[in-house]
This record gives C-alpha cells, sequence and structure tokens, in this order.
C-alpha cells in the first residue's frame, strides 16, 4: 500500500497544477483589460456643446481650435444660428452647456436657463452690397430706393432688430424684398446676386471680400451689437463651460475677436 501513496500523490499534484495554469493566464488578461479599460476611461475628453450666434461662426471656428489645443482634455462643438432660434432651442431643453447672443435682449430673457452673462465682444452694422458696388450705395438714405432690391433680417433677429433701430432713427423706409432669420442668410442673399444691398455686421462682411463689398455707416446713425455668454443651468459639465465662458475674455481670445473685427466689450 505505501508504495501505491506515493504515484497517487504525484498525480494528483499534477492535475492541481494543471488546472492553475488557465486560472492564472484568466487572470492576467483580466489585468490587462483593467489596465486597457482605465487608459480609455483616463483618454476621454470632456465635450462642450456651445450655442452661438451666426455672426460667430468663422472666429468661433478658430478661437475653438486654439482653445482645444491649450485645454487637450476639452473638445468644443458649436451650434451656430440666430439668437432668437438659439433662445428658443434653450426654452425646449435643448442639451447644451454655453450660450453666446448676439445681443443682451435675447440673453436677458433666457435668466431661468443661463447663469450671469459676460459681454465678451461688441459689433456694428454695415451695408453688404454686391462686390464693386454696381448701384453705387453710399449710405442708408439710397436703401430706400424702390429699385434696388434690399433684404433684412427678420425683426426678432438681433441683427434685423439693429437694422430696424437705425433706419428709423434716419426715418428711412426700406421695403425689403424678404426678411432672413440670421445674418448668415442675409449676406448669402447679397453673394448670390438675388439682392443688391443688405444690412449685416461689419465681421459678417468681412469673410467675403471677394464677393461683397461693404459700405460703411457712420457711428453717430450706427447701432451698437454686443454679444454676452453664460453657461447654462442645464449642463452637464458646469464647471468646463464656466472655464470656457471665462476664457473668451481672456487677452488670448480677445485677439483671436478683434483680428477678426469684432470690437472691445
Amino acid at each position: 500500500m505505501s508504495q501505491l501513496v506515493a504515484p497517487r500523490r504525484a498525480a494528483a499534484a499534477l492535475v492541481t497544477a494543471a488546472l492553475l495554469v488557465p486560472l492564472a493566464a484568466c487572470g492576467n488578461g483580466d489585468s490587462k483589460k483593467s489596465e486597457g479599460a482605465g487608459k480609455t476611461a483616463g483618454s476621454a475628453k470632456t465635450e462642450l456643446t456651445v450655442l452661438a450666434a451666426s455672426s460667430l461662426t468663422d472666429v468661433f471656428k478658430k478661437a475653438g481650435a486654439v482653445y482645444e489645443k491649450e485645454h487637450q482634455g476639452t473638445k468644443v462643438n458649436f451650434s451656430f444660428a440666430g439668437s432668437q432660434e438659439l433662445a428658443a432651442q434653450v426654452k425646449q431643453g435643448a442639451p447644451a452647456d454655453a450660450l453666446v447672443t448676439a445681443d443682451t435682449k435675447t440673453m436677458d430673457g433666457l435668466k431661468a436657463d443661463a447663469g450671469t452673462p459676460t459681454v465678451i465682444a461688441k459689433n456694428r452694422l454695415v451695408i453688404a452690397t454686391g462686390e464693386g458696388n454696381p448701384k453705387k450705395i453710399n449710405g442708408l438714405k439710397d436703401l430706400a430706393d424702390s429699385k434696388l432690391k434690399v433684404v433684412l433680417a427678420a425683426s426678432e433677429v438681433p441683427v434685423g432688430r439693429y437694422g430696424k433701430q437705425v433706419l428709423d432713427a434716419q426715418k428711412i423706409k426700406v421695403k425689403p424684398v424678404s426678411q432672413e432669420p440670421n445674418v448668415r442668410a442675409v449676406l448669402s442673399k447679397v453673394e448670390l446676386g438675388e439682392a443688391d444691398a443688405g444690412l449685416v455686421y461689419r465681421t459678417d462682411a468681412a469673410t467675403a471680400t471677394k464677393k461683397v463689398d461693404a459700405v460703411e455707416i457712420p457711428d453717430a446713425q450706427n447701432a451698437v451689437a454686443s454679444y454676452p455668454a453664460a453657461t447654462l443651468k442645464t449642463s452637464k459639465n458646469a464647471a468646463a463651460a464656466a472655464a470656457f465662458v471665462k476664457w473668451l475674455s481672456t487677452p488670448e481670445a480677445q485677439k483671436i475677436l478683434q483680428g477678426a473685427g469684432f470690437q472691445k466689450p
């Protein structure tokens, strides 16, 4: 009997060892998966959705790229539209983190939805005409000519409200061929030759110098557009949203804005 015990013990030991090998392998695999999962989680970026007025389209794309480069853990996604459209989206609960409008009136109407706003830039109106100003438009009074095809933004749009303000102040009556939902739509009509002239922001005309000319409006006859920025109370990234809004007032961001033609806040 004693001669059989040793072989049996040896066999049992071999079986046990054989069973432990795959278990060890499984343990190593789980460990690697865990490490991989940790790396993925660590590399995940905070994504911000910023609702911004149409007139900020070009400059914000540039500013966003600079911000992302400086803040490697944050990606900024912009949604551009007329300020009144953006306000409607906010009231309807659209998922977003921050808002920048082209007027204080629209922002003031969102006190229940947004944090304390900060004005980050200002702008002024110009008369956009076809390249070379073929209709020889020299000022606001020329827009009253019934032979001209003039396009304006709708009155509920900030640039449309500013346009009405300056025209009314000069007692100039204009019958627009269309009223557009945002400033970029007005600019597009002039670019495409579907209108002879339109009231747009100075910065918008500057984005299309190869297709339109800009006729300056004297300051005494002009209106100043203010751009307030604020975080949204429904943001799921409150700290990151606040950081971006704050950055818009920094010297670096202001340099980008003013380089695009916007005025100091």
